[in-house]
């Protein structure tokens, strides 16, 4: 495929992706293409590399009962979805700059030599705590990592769109209530863990609206 023809093959995919209220429940993504689009996640790029997220596929009916409950934006999408996500970012306890899982991280899964590890570790610090101050608050640092999972979110849904699988962001929830179903299910990995947003995939049961967005010189501009 030619340059211009893979950018167009790009586009119809923005095109089809569209927030999908309600899935046909009869139709199921295989597992060659659901395992497809969480590769695409786990490619995703983070601030740092720190990649502070876990997905969580909710396909157990009474667990999407008990999120539906609580879950307002969710209403026509958990009793329908093929396959449901939520997407759990990773707390002040992992995320902070000299926690075990960044020296883990950056020591083992990145395989940073320990000198150069350290060397970094002062520019991560003075990052956390100054650039961004993102050690003001646990919440702070919380919606920091939060970002980075909206990262991946938005690359699973583009590349589902690319292969016809129909997605749709959500965070229309109650945290708290949420945070506590799952902790009762010991998800939450004992306060390392909390909700960030979720995402349902699968297949359209009903034709959207045309897609409508502001004029590209309306959203940027040029400094030169």
């Amino acid at each position: 495929m030619n340059h211009e023809a893979k950018k167009q093959e790009i586009l119809e995919a923005f095109q089809f992706r569209h927030a999908t209220k309600e899935f046909d429940p009869n139709k199921k993504i295989s597992d060659e293409d659901f395992q497809f689009i969480l590769e695409t996640a786990r490619l995703s790029p983070s601030s740092i590399g720190y990649e502070p997220w876990k997905f969580i596929i909710v396909q157990n009916p009474t667990l999407r009962e008990k999120l539906r409950e609580v879950s307002w934006g969710a209403q026509g999408q958990l009793p329908t979805a093929s396959h449901f996500i939520l997407i759990l970012a990773r707390t002040i306890k992992d995320t902070k700059y000299d926690s075990e899982y960044v020296a883990n991280q950056m020591l083992h899964v990145k395989q940073i030599p320990e000198d150069i590890f350290e060397q970094m570790s002062v520019r991560y610090k003075s990052f956390q705590e100054d650039d961004l101050h993102l050690l003001d608050s646990d919440r702070a640092i919380f919606d920091w990592a939060s970002k980075q999972t909206y990262i991946a979110l938005a690359n699973m849904m583009t590349a589902a769109a690319q292969i016809g699988i129909d997605s749709c962001p959500i965070e229309g929830f109650d945290f708290d209530k949420v945070q506590t179903i799952l902790a009762e299910e010991e998800l939450l990995e004992d306060g390392h863990l909390a909700i960030s947003v979720m995402a349902a995939f699968g297949y359209r049961a009903h034709e959207p609206r045309p897609k409508t967005r502001k004029n590209m010189e309306d959203i940027v501009q040029w400094v030169e």
